[in-house]
């Protein structure tokens, strides 16, 4: 059966509405609570009473991705399921690549630097050592 695209917006209303990493940001607090998972953005805030697993696990991921520590607590099938009903749109690409971007804390300064220097006094050591 081939589903014609009519059929997929009925059924995933939030394809191709896009948010940037900035605007989810400001949805971390319990009137409006957003996280990312698998680069899809969620509102769970009416869902913060029901969450099995408390109020404040959402809370401390809102705004945020949440995707490491939702797959680390290993949820079932139906709570996939139902969190597919909390879809509200997908992660702008822009914001992708910020996201899954290096580190700061992986700068030139930090690696390339050090091995350069690593480098010069290997070649020193051997120059002065062959003579």
């Amino acid at each position: 059966m081939v589903k014609s695209e009519n059929d997929k917006c009925e059924k995933e209303p939030w394809r191709g509405q896009y948010y940037r990493l900035e605007e989810i940001q400001k949805h971390n607090h319990s009137q409006s609570t957003w996280i990312i998972l698998h680069n899809r953005v969620y509102d769970l805030t009416k869902f913060l009473e029901e969450h099995p697993g408390g109020e404040e696990v959402l809370r401390e991921q809102a705004g945020g991705d949440a995707t490491e520590s939702f797959e680390d607590v290993g949820h079932s099938t139906d709570a996939r399921n139902l969190s597919d009903t909390f879809i509200v749109g997908e992660l702008h690409p822009v914001s992708i690549l910020s996201l899954h971007s290096v580190p700061d804390s992986f700068s030139w300064t930090n690696w390339v630097i050090p091995a350069i220097a690593a480098l010069i006094v290997a070649l020193m050591y051997r120059f002065y050592m062959s003579e």
